[in-house]
């Protein structure tokens, strides 16, 4: 199928900012008593929204975080990706090619607004993606849910109007591929370390290990 849209996560797909993030986020769970490293927060928190990390961070602790600290966790994120964030290898060039091809496109993400543009202003993808991101922050704002939820991916779709069967999706993370699944998109997934068996048992068409892999299945 040559899809009327590409949808493309951010982290994980676009830029590498997992292990930065999920250092950041370690290293706050262990101040609060829950002692993890990055990989373990890789583990236990990949693909999820912050609001959506709070109950789960909780019921470890067996109590409540202070009303701050999903803002502050966000300001922490911001600062340090602002500094660290890095290009996902190839990712440049397949934004231009698929703009160059005429497909239309779009990011939806669970990361905020703020992090997604000091990511893109850090990896010189301002330009190219400007108009063309949905955050999850802003689903949340409207009444919606981010992902494993669908809202985030047909926010995108609306956003194109595009219907959601004529979009494809480009997603590395579990609970990112159950929520394209579940708006009714076709998915794939990169996965460029290891098997993508998780991502398969979720519903991904396809995994691919290289970015431009893509363009295989755009024909």
């Amino acid at each position: 199928m040559r899809p009327d849209l590409i949808i493309f996560d951010c982290d994980g797909v676009l830029i590498d900012s997992e292990i930065v993030a999920n250092r950041v986020v370690a290293a706050e769970m262990t101040r609060l008593g829950w002692a993890m490293d990055a990989q373990e927060s890789m583990r236990q928190f990949l693909g999820m929204n912050i609001g959506d990390m709070q109950p789960v961070i909780e019921a470890r602790l067996g109590r409540s975080l202070p009303a701050d600290w999903r803002r502050a966790m966000a300001d922490q994120l911001v600062e340090v990706l602002k500094e660290e964030a890095a290009l996902i290898p190839g990712a440049d060039a397949m934004l231009e090619k698929v703009t160059a091809l005429g497909f239309d496109w779009r990011i939806a993400s669970n990361s905020s607004d703020e992090e997604m543009a000091v990511k893109f202003a850090r990896t010189g993808l301002s330009e190219i993606t400007a108009g063309r991101c949905i955050s999850a922050g802003r689903v949340i704002a409207r009444g919606g849910r981010a992902k494993p939820a669908p809202d985030v991916f047909l926010e995108a779709a609306a956003d194109a109007r595009i219907a959601p069967e004529r979009c494809i999706v480009l997603e590395d993370s579990v609970l990112g591929t159950r929520a394209a699944v579940a708006a009714g998109m076709v998915a794939y997934g990169y996965d460029p370390h290891g098997d993508g068996a998780k991502l398969l048992a979720e519903g991904s068409r396809r995994v691919f290990s290289r970015l431009d892999e893509i363009f295989e299945v755009l024909a």
